[in-house]
Formats: C-alpha cells, sequence, structure tokens
C-alpha cells in the first residue's frame, strides 16, 4: 500500500531519520516526489553482487566503468528534484552522460534494474529513454527472466526475452556480452558470456 505523506514537518523527519540510518541510499525523487523503494532483500543483493562482479570480470580490459548503483538525473540544476537509481550501470568513453561528482547527467550506457515486489522498474524505463540510455536489461524474478531493452527513437524498446522455458540468448550492442537465464539452486543463474567465445560468468 502507497503512503501519501503532506504534512512537510513529517516528511522532514522521516528523511532525516533515514538518511541517519543509512538506508536512503536508494531512495529516489520523481519530478518532485519523493519515493521510497522497498528494501533490497538478500536474494537481491547477492544477485547484484554476481553481476557487479561478472561485468567487472568482463571488462576490465576496457576502459568502462561499472557502477552498484548510481544516481541519474536530467537536469543540471538542482538535480535532486529528479533522478533515478539503477541497481547498476555501465559508463563508456564517449557517451552523452557526464559524470558530476554525486551523480550522472544523462543516461549512462548500459543499466541494470532487478525488480523487486511493489517496486517501479518497469515505470523508470521511459525516464530512462528520455536521458539517452543506450541499452537496459531488466531481471524479473516472478516469473524469472531476462528483458533487454535497447533506445530506439528516444524509447527503450524490448530487443530480446530469455526465460526458463526458453532460455534464449540476449545479445547487447553495447557491451561485448551476451545474457542467458538456465536454471540453478536455489534460484536460477544469469550466464553471462564474452562474444570473444572465451570467457563466461554466472552471476
Amino acid at each position: 500500500m502507497a503512503t501519501l505523506i503532506t504534512d512537510p514537518d513529517l516528511e522532514e523527519q522521516i528523511r532525516a531519520q533515514r538518511a541517519e540510518w543509512g538506508v536512503d541510499r536508494f531512495d529516489e525523487v520523481w519530478d518532485g516526489t519523493y519515493l521510497i523503494n522497498p528494501a533490497r532483500n538478500s536474494e537481491h543483493q547477492h544477485l547484484l553482487g554476481k553481476l557487479v562482479w561478472a561485468l567487472h570480470e568482463a571488462l576490465v580490459s576496457s576502459p568502462a566503468i561499472v557502477y552498484p548503483g548510481v544516481n541519474v538525473s536530467d537536469r543540471a540544476d538542482d538535480w535532486t528534484k529528479n533522478y533515478r537509481c539503477p541497481d547498476l550501470a555501465v559508463a563508456l568513453p564517449g557517451g552523452i552522460a557526464r559524470e558530476c561528482d554525486a551523480y550522472y547527467l544523462g543516461g549512462p550506457d548500459f543499466l541494470v534494474e532487478i525488480i523487486s515486489p511493489c517496486d517501479r522498474s518497469r515505470e523508470k524505463l521511459s525516464f530512462y529513454g528520455h536521458v539517452g540510455v543506450r541499452e537496459l536489461l531488466l531481471i524479473d524474478r516472478d516469473p524469472w527472466a531476462l528483458e533487454l531493452y535497447q533506445l530506439h527513437d528516444g524509447e527503450l524498446k524490448l530487443a530480446g526475452q530469455s526465460r526458463l522455458d526458453q532460455p534464449d540468448i540476449v545479445q547487447s550492442t553495447v557491451l561485448p556480452l551476451t545474457f542467458r537465464l538456465i536454471p540453478g539452486d536455489p534460484r536460477p543463474r544469469i550466464e553471462v558470456r564474452h562474444t570473444d567465445g572465451v570467457q563466461a560468468w554466472l552471476a
């Protein structure tokens, strides 16, 4: 159940408390509305850690920068009025995103969003397309599926999907990588494979 707080004193108190506890790292602001996202459960965090490791290893010889979360905004002035925080981001040299210390202005080249119950990951796609994110890998866990979106005419559109009942390979056009969902225990695994045909990692 969503809760709308219109009392500015209570809002300030809650935000200050979240900052004090250190749990506001992945909060976002959508066009001036403060959004508290669901807490990441252990599966989410484990999967994210594996993905960060896999992409770092895969891109270690390139000048790409892999971030386990970063603020992305469309505003040069007062960026805190409108920003999103993807689970993982990759910025490549020559991309449109500009590093501004606490945030990126414009979209990093490649993003990953891991869906949690009650979150709004899918609703971020229009924003990411607006800021020029070139590709986004969306990981759904209910049911498990990988969805690769690519930028076309300012919109992120579905380019490929990998599911347990149809484990197709989805290929990035931004990174030299392919992704595939495969069975695993206690959860499905994500195969990250370099296009050199030799290197592969499991997340």
